[in-house]
């Protein structure tokens, strides 16, 4: 199935599709953030239908997402979910902190400090770095149709940059945090191998 709107040309990235400047860190740039700024202001119009379909579109292009969520791994029929109290609920919670991240944008400090939190709990719930790419390129789907004609290329770098940096702040704080758990854990319980007597 395609974008929310029919030849979008946005390609959500995979591991496959990447390309250089990926790996250097993102860097947020006054346009970025003035673009990033004035679109949301449309865009939180329709909050709740964005978050919606940016989930229902991820669960569609990468099925394997839905395992990290209780509530949707068993579900087929990705059509019920756009009248999911739940889905709603999520979206929103997603929503909300890509509201507070724009909010952040001239602070960009305390956005690393969000994004760190969210990278965290994540580890909590489980839900690897591998798909926190994928959910810039299905917001970016998401919000097309909504900004319609002020929808530019220079929105859409705008955007994927922000969700760049917030991704990578939130994959170190998950690793940082899975490795703090390694390490406690293996102080907690010795290997057996060490310990015979």
């Amino acid at each position: 199935m395609g974008c929310a709107i029919s030849g979008s040309g946005v390609t959500p990235r995979t591991p496959e599709n990447r390309n250089s400047e990926d790996i250097s860190p993102a860097r947020l740039t006054p346009d970025h953030i003035r673009l990033i700024k004035e679109s949301w202001r449309v865009i939180q119009e329709d909050i709740a239908k964005v978050g919606i379909i940016m989930f229902v579109r991820l669960f569609e292009t990468h099925p394997e997402c839905k395992d990290v969520f209780f509530l949707f791994r068993d579900v087929k029929d990705l059509e019920s979910l756009h009248t999911s109290r739940e889905l709603r609920a999520h979206g929103l919670r997603v929503m909300s902190f890509i509201e507070k991240s724009v909010a952040r944008l001239d602070q960009l400090e305390q956005l690393e400090t969000l994004a760190r939190e969210l990278g965290k709990s994540h580890f909590r719930y489980n839900a690897p770095p591998k798909y926190y790419g994928y959910v810039g390129a299905e917001f970016i789907c998401a919000v097309r149709p909504v900004l319609k004609d002020r929808w530019t290329s220079e929105l859409e770098q705008a955007w994927q940059t922000l969700f760049q940096y917030v991704t990578a702040i939130m994959k170190d704080s998950y690793l940082e945090e899975e490795r703090s758990h390694t390490l406690s854990s293996s102080r907690e319980r010795p290997d057996k191998r060490s310990t015979a007597i």
